[in-house]
């Protein structure tokens, strides 16, 4: 298949899909920036505002948003995904084609592209950055990425063009070269194991993007400084050269106020993760907002239903009618937060609307309860053999306001079930562990981004987020195995319409299971001086991309 025929289907597979930016002060599109003022500057410095600390720059943990919004810099990929179109664009590869059954890849590779240490950016490297993301290296503590499915090996034709070979059909591989997860890094990176990806040692991970890590401060502060000879942006780049910024200070700023305090005083120019109750002051003191949707799994919570307590399915319906999600959002968030009506977001290729599969009903969910032998104790909380229904939830400190969504959702689950349910900070010594065990913790508040139809296998597969424990880490046994196929279809089925049906059927299954309760879509809310940036942008699910960025001062 030619490259311009997969442009095409991408935008096929998007149907009627609505893709758009929900902002506060109006006029941005995904990824867009407002009108810029005047021709773009060279020069200047930019601080931009984080929320959390990033823990690696190994591309395939790029997920973790503090990771992505710093490897977004660093690294160029295969073929670039255009955030307003979805479509694929030339970067690092100028062409490509794929055969009918999608187990065959090639890519024609620029000639004129360098790592920042220099090395030639060739057909060889790009085989060896894939080969550990297909593969992983379990030695070295490097996981496999997510957004690689089915990979067998790599053939290099010569310098300039390379072969991917996959074991079963992978038709979400070419959006998975356009991913942050699949940021090219150089060979001798590539030879690192975990600890050297981790925090502290950015400046040895070298990319062949805009920027380059020339400092750190663990924990507090990136300085990112600009790469003087780039000259090879996607095609539809309006910066073709260098960036114009000379320099990106990202500041950890933990606290939502002290973050919108620094930015409205004019200590930082951009701020990401902006709170929903800090948003009337953002756009009260003049700063504009932008919130493009992340286009994957919604935010939601995902119960493990192997743990005893949630092995009955009238349980987990209970749960699920038990849980007032228009409460939440209305109590909690604007309209940039919109109310979940499946999986998927409305934005994510392949969703399917499936509210009327979300009902609030807590008479009915007290009803399914008493069925399930669970009776009110003296306390107000359920029990059932002389065990109380007690269950824990994590804080999932990547996520907006998470220690309040689950102190409303904890506090609905007592009153209107009897359930108590208790939140497990995130800082907490235990979390770590107690996120790979349904013992300790029987429900997972998660979301995932990815604009792909792989993004749901990336949440659920056993080999992948397994966020329901599906697959038990103590001995790898498989509790729901049709729950793994249909997973497995959605990856490796190569018609498009098809591969669309086969994701609806993920997302039915699980809500007809009650494995999961969406909550809301969630977008990354940023804040910026309008009168300061300009040419602010986001990738396709809305990490920032500083290449076309420019201040005026």
């Amino acid at each position: 298949m030619s490259r311009s025929r997969w442009k095409s289907a991408a935008v096929a597979a998007l149907g009627a899909l609505s893709l758009f930016a929900l902002t506060a002060c109006g006029g941005a599109a995904d990824g867009a920036d407002q009108e810029p003022a005047g021709d773009p500057v060279t020069g200047g410095s930019l601080t931009y505002l984080e929320a959390v600390p990033h823990d690696s720059l190994y591309p395939p943990a790029g997920g973790f948003y503090p990771n992505g919004g710093l490897v977004n810099q660093i690294t160029d990929r295969l073929v670039y995904q255009n955030p307003e179109t979805l479509e694929f664009e030339p970067w690092i590869a100028t062409e490509w084609s794929v055969n009918d059954d999608a187990t065959e890849y090639s890519f024609t590779i620029r000639d004129d592209v360098t790592f920042s240490d220099g090395t030639k950016l060739d057909a060889a490297a790009v085989a060896a950055n894939f080969d550990l993301y297909g593969t992983g290296d379990p030695q070295r503590g490097l996981q496999v990425s997510e957004a690689v499915n089915n990979y067998e090996r790599s053939e290099v034709i010569d310098d300039t063009h390379v072969v991917f070979h996959f074991s079963a059909p992978s038709p979400g591989f070419l959006q998975a070269t356009s991913t942050i997860n699949s940021g090219l890094l150089s060979p001798a990176t590539l030879e690192g194991g975990f600890e050297d990806f981790g925090a502290g040692n950015g400046t040895e991970v070298i990319g062949s993007g805009p920027f380059v890590v020339e400092s750190e401060k663990v924990g507090a502060e990136v300085v990112l400084v600009a790469r003087e000879d780039y000259a090879w942006a996607p095609e539809s780049s309006p910066n073709q050269g260098r960036p114009y910024l000379d320099r990106i200070t990202y500041v950890i700023t933990p606290e939502s106020g002290v973050r919108v305090g620094a930015l409205t005083s004019g200590q930082g120019d951009v701020a990401r993760q902006i709170a929903a109750t800090d948003e009337p002051a953002v756009t009260g003191a003049g700063a504009e907002l932008l919130a493009p949707q992340t286009r994957g799994v919604n935010n939601g919570l995902n119960l493990r239903f192997r743990h005893e307590f949630l092995s009955d399915i009238n349980v987990r319906r209970a749960l699920s009618l038990g849980t007032n999600r228009q409460e939440i959002v209305d109590t909690l968030f604007t309209d940039n937060y919109p109310l979940a009506t499946s999986v998927l977001g409305a934005t994510a290729l392949g969703y399917e609307d499936l509210s009327g599969k979300l009902e609030h009903d807590p008479e009915q969910a007290r009803e399914l309860l008493d069925e399930a032998g669970w009776t009110l104790g003296a306390d107000g909380i359920r029990e059932k053999d002389g065990k109380k229904l007690t269950l824990v939830v994590n804080e999932a400190k990547p996520q907006p306001r998470s220690f309040d969504v689950m102190t409303l959702v904890s506090q609905q689950w007592k009153t209107e079930l009897g359930i108590d349910l208790q939140i497990l900070r995130a800082d907490s010594g235990t979390a770590t562990q107690a996120i790979q065990d349904a013992d300790q913790m029987q429900v997972y508040h998660s979301m995932v981004g990815r604009a792909d139809l792989d993004v749901i296998k990336s949440q659920y597969h056993s080999v992948n987020r397994n966020v329901l424990l599906n697959r038990d880490p103590a001995d790898d046994s498989i509790g729901d195995p049709e729950l793994e196929t249909l997973l497995e279809t959605v990856a490796s089925t190569a018609d498009g319409d098809a591969r669309i049906k086969a994701s609806q059927d993920v997302q039915e299954y699980l809500l007809d299971q009650y494995y999961v309760i969406p909550l809301f879509e969630e977008p990354q809310v940023f804040a910026l001086n309008p009168q300061v940036v300009h040419g602010f942008e986001t990738e396709a699910i809305g990490r920032p991309s500083f290449h076309n960025t420019w201040v005026t001062r």
